[in-house]
């Protein structure tokens, strides 16, 4: 399963919201991240038409987590970001060629489509089990408990900004 370039950004932005005291600019995001602004924007907006961040307008404005990081999954940022098509599409490649199979004769998905339907199952089932609260937890362990209070404190706006 190949994911975009986005849902990385996307996850980061996710686990570092968990430190804002309040809404944070995507460019700022961006600049934490030392990524593109226009690409990192349309990944938040991919997030707010999900529902997963808020966007707030105006001078002080930015984006903001809906729900506690412990109700948001790493499947819900995936599926903001990449939709929810599935990663294989069956072509019926069997009703093909010169000993293809009569419609009729494929009533049932072939044993390649059943594979590749029970592993992206799987792989949405792990993800779906990981919550941002999960991740938040895993930058605690592997940088330090300071790290994302750190990051918090960045992103809080510059002096001379509301």
């Amino acid at each position: 399963m190949k994911l975009s370039g986005g849902v990385e950004w996307a996850l980061h932005c996710c686990v570092v919201l968990t430190a804002a005291s309040q809404p944070v600019p995507a460019a700022r995001l961006a600049l934490l991240h030392d990524v593109s602004p226009s690409y990192l924007a349309k990944q938040m907006q991919a997030l707010s038409r999900a529902g997963l961040v808020t966007s707030v307008q105006g001078k002080t404005g930015g984006y903001a987590l809906t729900r506690t990081a412990s109700e948001i999954t790493v499947l819900d940022v995936v599926l903001a970001v990449d939709g929810a098509d599935p990663a294989f599409v069956c072509t019926e490649i069997r009703r093909r060629g010169p000993f293809g199979a009569p419609p009729e004769a494929c009533t049932k998905p072939c044993g390649i489509a059943g594979v590749m339907a029970a592993a992206e199952a799987v792989w949405r089932a792990s993800l779906k089990a990981v919550t941002i609260a999960d991740l938040v937890g895993s930058v605690e362990r592997d940088d330090g408990p300071d790290a994302l209070p750190t990051i918090g404190a960045w992103l809080k706006p510059p002096s001379g900004r509301a």
